[in-house]
């Protein structure tokens, strides 16, 4: 039987198994494609920071407008101490180019109201805080809309007299007259907090329209200092000084884009208008009171190019 298994075994071809150096490496790949290199976590970061920046860049420049009503009223805040708005500014800032503008608006003018009724702009508030305490801005902001058409996103409202205590809180500012203005000559004047006070208050030799020019001033004045690197270390303080004497609904997250946009356009960069002489046409009313009557088709021309 062994030497029947074995009767082939002279015929059938050997060969010597190769050393494994003979062989050549042959890349074997599927459809011509290969594994993507691997992403090391510098490489991630990377991309994680540019998404923020990203973020970021869209957050503080994206081109949405928004509109801010600066009301400097005599009186209480929400305490039921009734008072006017002696100053009524419409402001609104676009990041993007920055565009920073105010528009101040005669307190006399005389328009409709919520109620159906006609009466001096400048007496929304009073009547609504009257009414109920705390509503005087937001029923000042429905009557902006319902006459010029611009929507108020926030509103600012200013005791006056807490003016003395902001600008004292910044050590003093400086303003600017191209001419003479509350009985000061033409040129720059240094003002404390009195004295800012009283040239906003002040009704000597003047109209309603120089009036309105007057909180125009004392704004450019008080940005100008804030932006003074010597003043900084005051900005504690003027924070302080300006929770106690103002109302602000702005919400913090919306303080760093509209605050760049400020900055980046700078004073001489805020465009300042006002409605003219020119856009109104005062007369008495039936009950004797001396008022303005606007004259819609200039002033909404006005509106179209500073909030369109």
């Amino acid at each position: 039987m062994n030497k029947s298994s074995d009767q082939f075994a002279e015929t059938t071809p050997s060969r010597a198994p190769a050393s494994l150096g003979t062989f050549q490496a042959v890349r074997l790949s599927r459809n011509g494609k290969q594994l993507p290199p691997k992403r090391g976590w510098a490489g991630g970061c990377l991309s994680v920071i540019g998404l923020l920046l990203l973020i970021a860049a869209l957050y503080l420049f994206l081109p949405i407008r928004s509109n801010i009503l600066v009301l400097g009223v005599d009186g209480g805040l929400g305490r039921g101490d009734l008072g006017r708005t002696d100053t009524i500014i419409l402001a609104t800032i676009s990041p993007l180019k920055p565009d920073v503008s105010m528009l101040s608006i005669p307190r006399d003018l005389w328009v409709p109201q919520m109620d159906g009724s006609e009466n001096r702009i400048n007496t929304a508030f009073f009547f609504a805080e009257a009414e109920e305490p705390g509503s005087g801005a937001n029923v000042t902001e429905q009557v902006i809309y319902k006459n010029f058409g611009v929507p108020v996103d926030y509103s600012v409202v200013l005791r006056m007299d807490g003016v003395v205590g902001i600008v004292d809180a910044l050590g003093g500012i400086e303003i600017t007259l191209d001419q003479p203005n509350a009985g000061y000559p033409a040129g720059t004047h240094a003002l404390d907090g009195t004295q800012a006070l009283a040239f906003a208050r002040n009704r000597s030799g003047s109209d309603d329209f120089f009036r309105m020019t007057q909180g125009q001033i004392l704004l450019r004045g008080l940005l100008r200092e804030l932006l003074k690197p010597a003043s900084w270390p005051r900005l504690p303080s003027f924070y302080l000084a300006v929770r106690e004497a103002t109302q602000i609904d702005v919400p913090a997250w919306q303080w760093p884009r509209l605050g760049l946009a400020i900055l980046r356009a700078g004073p001489g960069g805020i465009e300042a208008r006002a409605i003219s002489r020119e856009m109104v046409t005062p007369f008495t009313t039936d009950g004797g009171a001396q008022v303005l009557g606007p004259n819609w088709e200039a002033i909404d021309i006005l509106i179209e190019e500073m909030f369109r």
